[in-house]
């Protein structure tokens, strides 16, 4: 069986059971959660999250892009979030590659030339945090008054937050 037919056949388990339809589009806590794609976050589950509480965008190194501030963007005015997190994680792929050298994997692998694209990759963890913290903030009047952006480091081996402040 394919992984695409796993899928659609616990997909199909799920909605026989599906009892959650008709919520609101917006989230019932006015939260957003900016976080990885990486297989070994579920952030529903390390932060107690159930169908429809909040917002969660995913990227490759949960990274501030300009993509996820205009989801952040749409998740504020439309849908009432006031809340954000960013959540990046320990062991995370983003940190150990470089732009220069994800730019030859894929030419290596098909020829192309993706050097055009930024993979905003980072050295340093919590500095990291704190560049798509402060990217998120740097929003300013087009969040409304009064939003609040923290960001934090999960632990792959505990499953833990660890909170990261502002530079020493």
């Amino acid at each position: 069986m394919s992984e695409i037919s796993a899928l659609l056949e616990a997909n199909r388990a799920f909605a026989a059971s599906h009892d959650v339809g008709g919520r609101p589009m917006a989230p019932r806590r006015p939260l957003a959660i900016l976080t990885c794609i990486d297989a070994r976050l579920h952030p529903e589950e390390f932060l107690g999250l159930e169908i429809g509480d909040a917002h969660v965008l995913r990227n490759a190194g949960g990274r501030a892009s300009d993509d996820a501030l205009r989801s952040l963007i749409v998740s504020s005015w439309l849908l009432g979030t006031r809340e954000f997190l960013v959540i990046h994680h320990t062991d995370c792929g983003m940190a150990i590659f470089t732009d220069d050298a994800l730019v030859q994997i894929v030419k290596d692998g098909t020829g192309g030339d993706v050097s055009s694209i930024d993979f905003l990759t980072f050295s340093d963890l919590d500095e990291g945090v704190r560049e798509d913290v402060e990217r998120v903030r740097g929003l300013g009047d087009k969040l409304p008054e009064g939003a609040s952006v923290a960001g934090y480091v999960y632990d792959v081996e505990t499953g833990a937050l660890r909170e990261v402040g502002p530079a020493a």
